[in-house]
């Protein structure tokens, strides 16, 4: 479809994406933080470390070595991604929207200033 230069297409609800995104990214943060906490406990009470920089680097690798923690990082990677687009194209949409708005108006006032000229010609 074509209007006055504007080309539209149907594509899915920027709004509506992003929202979806960030809902589907607080079901995931009660799963990391409970893994994160499996893994905390599981450091903390490793008698073999002597000090936080050793426990931080065994909660690291016991995360890497979790296959779920790895998936639900990589999906709320994917959900970020996903959102950061979606709030891209709304921001396109809106200049989009911007700029025919001013060409409408660009157009009216054309069109008024013709008539303005006609009038005072005796048209």
């Amino acid at each position: 479809m074509s209007s006055g230069g504007l080309e539209t297409t149907v594509l899915p609800n920027p709004i509506e994406i992003a929202h979806n995104q960030s809902r589907r990214d607080l079901r995931l943060l009660p799963h990391l933080a409970r893994l994160e906490g499996n893994a905390d406990k599981i450091s903390a009470f490793e008698a073999n470390l002597k000090n936080d920089n050793q426990r931080r680097a065994r909660r690291f690798e016991i995360l890497q070595a979790n296959h779920e923690y790895r998936h639900a990082c990589d999906a709320i990677n994917r959900l970020n991604t996903e959102k950061a687009h979606a709030v891209a194209r709304l921001e396109h949409l809106r200049n989009e929207f911007s700029v025919a708005k001013l060409e409408t108006r660009l157009a009216i006032a054309q069109k008024l200033i013709g008539l303005e000229t006609r009038e005072l010609v005796g048209l």
